[in-house]
C-alpha cells in the first residue's frame, strides 16, 4: 500500500481540528493505531476525476454544453456551468493542510494510505467535479454526464469496492434513462446509488415534477427490486452559490448548499411513496443530523395539525418512515448526536469525514470523535461510526472487528 504523506503541522486556522476532551472511559476509540479501534466506514468521500474526464468522453454534440473557463471583456476568468451563476474564478494560494487536502486522493492506493492513517476502514464515493453533473434542466445531457461518471469511477474503484465503493449517479427526471441506468450499474455491482436533490434542476416551481408525485413509482419500482440505496448529495438540487458578497461563502454552505437537503427526506417520507416502496432505504449525505429531529417532529406536526389538508392518508406518522427506512451522514454535529438517542435515531445516523474536502475532519477524525461523541454509548459509537453504514451499503465487516459488531 503507498504510504500515507506526512501532514504538515496545522496553521492557525486548522490548529482548533486538534482539539480533544480525551477518550477515557472510552473501550474502543476511533484512533488508527488502536488495536482495539472501532470499524470505521465514511459515507461521504469525494474522488478526484481527471480534468478533461466528460470532454474526452461525452457525446461531441454536448461539449460545448459542459463546464469550463470564460473570460470576459476585461480579462476576468469566471467558472461556467450551465445550471449555475458564473463564479469569479480568483487565485487563492492554499497551504499547509488545506493546500494537502486539494490535491489528496488522486489515485486508490493514495485513498486508501490516507484513509487508514485517518482510521477509516471503508468509505462511500461522491463526484468532485462532476458534482455538477446534475446542474441542467436537460435530463438526457445530465444523464449523459452520469453515464461518463458511472463509467470512470467503475473502472476506477471496482477493484476496490470493498474498501472505495463509488455511488451510481442518476438523472432521475429522465425516468427511461434513469432505470436502464440502476440497472446496469446495479450489475456492474455499485453499492448505492446518488440521484439530485431534486429531480428538475433550479429553484422551487410547483409545475416542476417532484419525488413525492407518482410519476416516479417506476423509478422506486426499479430501485426497490435491485435493492440498491438512495443517497442524495447536498448542492445537487439548485444552485448552492446563491449569495454574494459579505458572508457568503458561511450562508451558501450553510443555507443554500445544507438545507435544502432536506427536501426530497420530506418527499419520501410524507407523500405515501414509502407504503408503496417500503422496502426503499435512502438518506441525506453531508447535510449534517442537527436538522433531523427538528424535521421529523415538524413533519408530523403538520400531519396532525392540517389533517384536513393531507393527501394521502398514512398508515404511519412521517417520522415512522424515515427512522424505519432513512438515513443521514454528518462530519461534526455535536448538536445532532446529543439528539440521537432521545428520538430514536441512533441507527439512522452515519459519520463520514467527507476526504479530501475542507468541510471535513480528515486528517484529523480521531479529534473530531472525541469532541462530538463523548455522549454516546460505545455500542452507539460503534453504529454511528460504521456497523449502520455497514447494514445499508452491505460493506463486508473485516474478521477483526466481528466479535464486537456481533455485540452491538
Amino acid at each position: 500500500m503507498t504510504a500515507a504523506p506526512a501532514i504538515p503541522p496545522p496553521d492557525a486556522n486548522n490548529a482548533w481540528r486538534l482539539q480533544t476532551p480525551g477518550v477515557e472511559g472510552w473501550p474502543r476509540t476511533a484512533r488508527p493505531d488502536d488495536p482495539n479501534k472501532y470499524f470505521m466506514v465514511s459515507t461521504d468521500g469525494h474522488v478526484q476525476e481527471p480534468a478533461d474526464l466528460w470532454r474526452t468522453r461525452m457525446d461531441k454534440r454536448f461539449r460545448e454544453r459542459l463546464p469550463g473557463v470564460a473570460v470576459d471583456a476585461q480579462g476576468r476568468k469566471y467558472q461556467k456551468t450551465e445550471g449555475f451563476r458564473p463564479v469569479r474564478i480568483r487565485n487563492i494560494k492554499f497551504e499547509g493542510e488545506d493546500g494537502l487536502r486539494n490535491g489528496a486522493g488522486e489515485t486508490p492506493e493514495q485513498r486508501l494510505a490516507d484513509l487508514a492513517a485517518d482510521g477509516v476502514d471503508a468509505e462511500v464515493l461522491f463526484p468532485n467535479k462532476g458534482l455538477t453533473i446534475w446542474a441542467t434542466s436537460d435530463a438526457e445531457f445530465s444523464q449523459a454526464m452520469c453515464r461518463v461518471w458511472n463509467d470512470w469511477a467503475w473502472e476506477t474503484f471496482g477493484a476496490y469496492n470493498d474498501r472505495l465503493s463509488p455511488m451510481g449517479c442518476v438523472a432521475a427526471a429522465d425516468v427511461d434513462g434513469a432505470v436502464a441506468e440502476i440497472q446496469r450499474v446495479a450489475g456492474l455491482g455499485f453499492r448505492g446509488l446518488s440521484l439530485p436533490c431534486k429531480p428538475i434542476w433550479g429553484p422551487p416551481d410547483h409545475e416542476h415534477l417532484n419525488y413525492n408525485l407518482p410519476e416516479f413509482d417506476r423509478l422506486w419500482a426499479c430501485i426497490q427490486e435491485v435493492a440498491l440505496p438512495i443517497t442524495f448529495h447536498v448542492s445537487t438540487g439548485r444552485d448552492p452559490r446563491t449569495s454574494r458578497g459579505n458572508g457568503g461563502a458561511v450562508v451558501n454552505y450553510a443555507v443554500h448548499s445544507l438545507a435544502p437537503t432536506m427536501e426530497p427526506i420530506a418527499n419520501l417520507c410524507a407523500s405515501g411513496v414509502l407504503e408503496r416502496f417500503p422496502g426503499l432505504q435512502f438518506g441525506s449525505v453531508e447535510a449534517g443530523i442537527g436538522w433531523v429531529p427538528w424535521a421529523i417532529w415538524a413533519l408530523d406536526e403538520a400531519y396532525r395539525k392540517h389533517h384536513m389538508f393531507v393527501r394521502p392518508k398514512l398508515k404511519q406518522m412521517p417520522s415512522d418512515y424515515f427512522r424505519q427506512c432513512g438515513f443521514a451522514t454528518f462530519q461534526e454535529d455535536k448538536p445532532g448526536l446529543d439528539l440521537a438517542r432521545e428520538h430514536g435515531l441512533i441507527d439512522n445516523f452515519m459519520w463520514a469525514n467527507d476526504y479530501p474536502h475542507h468541510e471535513g475532519t480528515w486528517p484529523h477524525s480521531a479529534e473530531a470523535i472525541e469532541r462530538t461523541m463523548g455522549q454516546l454509548s460505545d455500542d452507539e459509537r460503534a453504529k454511528v461510526l460504521g456497523l449502520n453504514a455497514a447494514r445499508v451499503f452491505k460493506f463486508p465487516i473485516p474478521a477483526r472487528y466481528r466479535r464486537s459488531a456481533v455485540a452491538a
